[in-house]
């Protein structure tokens, strides 16, 4: 694909998390494509190993690490082995993540720690554990994927959309404090789209058939999610909202956040009513 990154960075060494499936998996095909060594990260063993291969064929160099992100010794670990092997960073995707729901007071408080761990913590870590290398260079970019979520806020969904939430107040606050090392931020926050994110749900069974419900009725693929975002990262933009539809919830939200409440909650309850 040749894109603006590869450009950017001709080092070509990437860290993604998450990269044995969905949109991780995604990323990892198009920068292998363009000859990327490739850090991938995930906690299925059996999938890392079967991608490796894929990625390998395509073009990349892979680095697996069999990595639980919500494990903070075993993510630093795993960044210093990455940093060592590679000789440093120039892109990093924070971007493991489960999606899961229950009405507030319902989602076991267990529940709210494992969502906390895995779609905040594993952020945090991320970044922790390679900012140092990132202002040493004075170059890479930190791309964090957050969701549409962390905008819609939907009901039944609070862990999720407070976690979401985090990873953009996050990518803010690093955008201001990275700038004047050369240090890029992007923060993405795509709605549903074609991916495997309810195979983890705790919740119950009516939050994974309401969750493959707007899986199911999105037109977004993985793969054009991935290109889209990678060729707006490279134009340098912060906020990588899509789609379209998207954008327009976004700036909704801004113009007229109570009405914007009332107009969540009535597409959720046509969405309830539909996989009863």
């Amino acid at each position: 694909m040749n894109y603006a990154l590869t450009q950017q960075h001709p080092g070509k060494r990437a860290f993604i998390t998450g990269a044995a499936s969905g949109l991780g998996k995604a990323f990892c095909v198009e920068l292998a494509q363009d000859g990327w060594t490739l850090g991938i990260a995930d906690i299925n063993q059996e999938h890392l190993a079967i991608a490796a291969k894929e990625f390998e064929a395509l073009g990349g160099k892979t680095i697996p690490f069999h990595l639980d992100v919500s494990d903070r010794s075993q993510y630093q670990q795993v960044a210093l082995d990455f940093l060592a092997k590679a000789g440093g960073i120039d892109l990093l995707f924070n971007n493991a993540g489960v999606g899961d729901g229950g009405t507030f007071e319902e989602y076991s408080l267990d529940n709210w720690e494992w969502m906390t761990r895995v779609n905040q913590f594993s952020v945090i870590y991320g970044c922790y554990y390679f900012i140092p290398t990132f202002k040493k260079q004075k170059s890479g970019h930190i791309l964090n994927t957050a969701s549409l979520a962390a905008v819609s806020c939907a009901p039944t969904m609070g862990a999720y959309n407070m976690t979401k939430a985090a990873v953009v107040a996050i990518s803010e606050t690093l955008y201001g404090e990275l700038m004047d090392f050369n240090v890029k931020v992007s923060c993405l926050q795509p709605s549903y789209f074609k991916t495997n994110i309810a195979q983890s749900a705790r919740g119950g069974e009516r939050v994974k058939k309401t969750t493959q419900f707007f899986i199911d009725h999105s037109r977004l693929e993985a793969k054009a999610v991935a290109e889209e975002i990678l060729h707006r990262a490279g134009k340098g933009e912060f906020y990588i909202i899509l789609p379209k539809p998207a954008r327009k919830q976004w700036r909704l939200k801004r113009l007229a956040p109570t009405w914007f409440r009332k107009l969540v909650k009535e597409k959720f309850n046509q969405a309830a009513r539909k996989v009863r």
